[in-house]
């Protein structure tokens, strides 16, 4: 019972860790309107690609977000079937970041990213 015990301590520790940084939140809150490539994240983000793969590595490790590699892209999206530590803190999450000024902004932002192709945007990241 105690190994079961740490286990998920270990889980809801993760999963506070992961939900404890603003841009994390505003990946989640960008995925909670659908599939998104590490191209589009990074460009809402404003941050250096490899920035972002650390923050998803995290998002993932605590079951906050699922992946699927299509050729040289990676998508992630919100899982739907959250682990039982993650699905109420998600939601939470969700709904609280979602009524704020930054939540406000991104959602306009990502209007026009989701516009853009992914390859103009991989080109330009790389550029920078």
């Amino acid at each position: 019972m105690a190994k079961y015990q740490d286990i998920y301590c270990d889980d809801v520790v993760a999963v506070a860790r992961a939900l404890a940084d603003p841009t994390r939140l505003r990946v989640l809150h960008a995925l909670g309107k659908g599939e998104l490539c590490v191209c589009q994240i990074t460009e809402l983000a404003g941050l250096a690609p490899s920035t972002v793969s650390r923050h998803m590595s995290l998002l993932s490790a605590a079951g906050l977000v699922a992946s699927r590699k299509e050729g040289r892209w990676v998508y992630y999206r919100l899982p739907q079937e959250p682990g039982p530590q993650s699905a109420g803190a998600l939601r939470w999450a969700l709904e609280a970041f979602g009524a704020t000024e930054q939540a406000v902004q991104d959602r306009r932002e990502l209007k026009q990213i989701v516009r853009c192709d992914p390859e103009q945007l991989c080109r330009k990241q790389r550029k920078c």
